[in-house]
Parts: structure tokens; sequence; C-alpha cells
């Protein structure tokens, strides 16, 4: 897979190298969901399913929140 084409959470998960399969199997997510949210920036990440990934994978939700939004910011 094309890192360039990946989205921030594809970024994370590449970097990690986590096994998609055995996300959706832990998460119940599907793995087409799972492709989605990796390579398509239109895909939404929803709450539930960015908590349900970051425990599976072992991480803690709020770091991983924090760095997939770290470009979000207030305006002002």
């Amino acid at each position: 897979m094309n890192k360039g084409t990946l989205t921030e959470l594809g970024l994370y998960l590449a970097k990690r190298s986590v096994n998609r399969a055995e996300v959706a199997r832990k998460t119940g997510l599907s793995t087409y969901r799972l492709s989605q949210l990796s390579i398509n920036p239109k895909s939404q990440l929803r709450a539930d399913e960015l908590y349900l990934i970051a425990l599976a994978i072992g991480e803690d939700p709020g770091v991983m929140f924090k760095h997939l939004y770290r470009e979000v910011s207030l305006r002002g």
C-alpha cells in the first residue's frame, strides 16, 4: 500500500505494524471498514471506532485521539 495515500489512521496503524484482520476480529469492525478508514480521507472515524481500535492495539485512546487530530484547533 502506498503510504502517500494513507489517512492519519492508516499511517498510525502502519507505523505500528498493526494487523488489520486481527483488529477487525477483536473490535467487530469489518476489514473493509478498517481499510476505508485507512485509505479513504472521506471516511469519517467515529469515536466508538477509535476507542475500540485503540483498545485492540493496546494504545491509550486519548493519546491516539490527540495524535490523529493534532491538526485540529480552535479558530481565534
